[in-house]
């Protein structure tokens, strides 16, 4: 695991002074607006891009185009940087695949277009292609910071935004000296693209965590002078240590928890009561007697996202799955699940207006 002792003068070093900085596509964000209970909206839009606990993320690295190859040592950076999000003992699983159609995140190397990632499900609801890439790293992942680079956006495939747009953080920018220094090298953004990833602050209610966390590894690095508030910065660069901090890995581990290692089997017509609180999940294990159409649904006042896995080769594997979550009907999935072979659903609540108190039932 990358460790958070890397020397600030490491870091300095690197960028000489001003940061190759990621950037996030620009996209339009859900329209909430029909629901009036804010808790409900809160809650729906922090959980949102999160992905449910339990998902084996399956990810592609281009060698074609040419322009989009990173080569041994690249890509061998990108699965390090998996396998320290994977090291904090999560329950997402993380697998390379070998053709772009069957992944999930899908990386590409184009050192003429930036860092950039969609964030989480993001990256299948918004880039469903299998020749697009969901993720691009445009510079070198071999040094200090581009181990850190690759850490970040593999963050924001996790569902994580960026930090220093937090607005709990309290940063208050001088806005033009932040688009002129963004608008020169090495960056040479527009001042929209600038407002879009540094300026602009994230809904309050899709934060989670702590009020500010400048070590989090979703935080840019400033050179001193472009940030007002916090006064200190203002004679002085904000630049985060190395690797992920305490509060990534509380957060990572709250939000994808280990999981557990027996599940309670659904049957069916057995209907399944169970009582969590929000962002929690449930888990089941199905193992058809029959092979025919079966019918997945909860139950209750509930917005959910379920998602339906099989097991193959000891790898959970995406079937289908449904989010109810802002609308008023409950997750439904209809598909044939075939005898003597093994299926999970996992549900992760959103909100329930009833505690919690639902069921799953399988027909």
């Amino acid at each position: 695991m990358t460790s958070k002792t890397k020397s600030k003068q490491e870091r300095d070093e690197t960028m000489e002074g001003k940061a190759l900085c990621c950037s996030l596509p620009e996209v339009q964000e859900r329209d909430l607006s029909h629901i009036a209970d804010g808790h409900r909206v809160r809650l729906i839009a922090l959980l949102s891009k999160m992905w449910v606990n339990g998902t084996n993320l399956t990810y592609f690295l281009f060698k074609q185009p040419a322009g989009w190859r990173g080569g041994n040592d690249q890509d061998q950076a990108v699965r390090d940087a998996f396998a320290t999000w994977k090291e904090l003992g999560i329950g997402l699983t993380f697998q390379e695949v070998d053709d772009a159609a069957d992944a999930m995140i899908r990386i590409g190397f184009d050192q003429s277009d930036g860092s950039w990632s969609y964030v989480g499900r993001d990256c299948i609801d918004l880039a469903p292609d299998p020749a697009e890439r969901t993720t691009n790293y445009g510079w070198d992942l071999t040094t200090p910071y581009g181990r850190d680079t690759a850490l970040h956006e593999l963050g924001h495939v996790l569902g994580f935004p960026h930090e220093h747009q937090n607005p709990r953080a309290g940063i208050v920018w001088d806005e033009e000296k932040v688009y002129e220094s963004l608008g020169g090298p090495p960056n040479n953004w527009s001042r929209d693209k600038t407002d879009w990833n540094i300026i602009r602050k994230i809904p309050a209610n899709t934060v989670d965590g702590s009020d500010w966390d400048k070590d989090s590894i979703m935080h840019y690095q400033f050179e001193a002078g472009l940030i007002r508030q916090p006064s200190a910065y203002r004679t002085q660069p904000l630049i985060p240590a190395s690797g992920l901090s305490p509060v990534d890995i509380e957060t990572a581990r709250r939000i994808y928890p280990a999981l557990e290692e027996r599940l309670p089997e659904l049957r069916p017509f057995e209907s399944q009561r169970f009582n969590i609180a929000a962002g929690e999940q449930v888990n089941f294990v199905i193992h058809p007697a029959i092979s025919r159409e079966y019918t997945l649904q909860t139950f209750g006042q509930m917005d959910t996202v379920m998602v339906l896995f099989e097991v193959r080769n000891g790898t959970p594997e995406y079937i289908d799955g449904d989010d109810d979550s802002g609308l008023d009907y409950n997750a439904r999935i209809i598909a044939r699940l075939q005898r003597g072979r093994e299926y999970l659903v996992r549900t992760r609540l959103y909100y329930a207006l009833a505690q919690g108190n639902g069921a799953m039932f399988l027909y």
